[in-house]
C-alpha cells in the first residue's frame, strides 16, 4: 500500500488523501484463501492490479474523529464511501521524523464493486456475505 496525505493543520477540512493498494499483495495468512481472493472470483489481480481511494472532502466529527469521503475503486468500479477516521496519536519516530497514527473504517457491499462470486453451503447458507468491513491502520510520516 502507498499513499499521500495532505494535512492542512490551519484548515483541516482542506486536507486530502490518495491511496493505492496492490491487489496481488492480499495476505490473510492462508495461501489457498489468498489465491482465491486474487483470482477472477474476487479481485482479479491480473486484470485489476490496484484498488484506489481518492478523497473528495473531509468533515470534522470532533477533535479526534474525522469522516473522509472519497471514491473507492475496485475492479474498475468506483463508488463514494465514507471512512470514519480516528487519530490514534502523533509522535517522533526513531529517525526523528514526525509520525501520525490513525485508524479508518468503512463498510461496503462487495456486489456493488463487481465481487459477485459465492457458493451455497450444504446447510443452505452462503460462503461469503455481501457486507465487507474495511479497517485500515495507518502510520503517516511527515515529509
Amino acid at each position: 500500500m502507498e499513499g499521500t496525505l495532505h494535512i492542512d493543520e490551519d484548515r483541516p477540512l482542506n486536507s486530502s488523501v490518495q491511496a493505492t493498494i496492490q491487489t496481488a499483495s492480499v495476505d490473510t495468512g492462508n495461501q489457498m484463501r489468498d489465491d482465491d481472493l486474487r483470482s477472477e472470483n474476487f479481485l482479479a489481480a491480473g486484470e485489476f492490479p490496484t484498488i484506489t481511494f481518492a478523497s473528495k472532502r473531509v468533515e470534522k466529527v470532533n477533535d479526534e474523529r474525522w469522516r473522509v469521503y472519497g471514491d473507492l475503486t475496485i475492479r474498475d468500479v468506483t463508488k463514494e464511501v465514507a471512512l470514519d477516521t480516528e487519530v490514534e496519536g502523533r509522535a517522533p519516530g526513531f529517525d526523528g521524523k514526525e509520525r501520525l497514527g490513525f485508524t479508518a473504517e468503512t463498510v461496503i457491499n462487495r456486489k456493488e464493486f463487481g465481487l459477485n462470486y459465492n457458493a451455497v453451503l450444504e446447510t443452505g447458507g452462503m460462503v461469503v456475505g455481501d457486507r465487507v468491513k474495511i479497517t485500515l491502520h495507518i502510520e503517516a510520516i511527515r515529509q
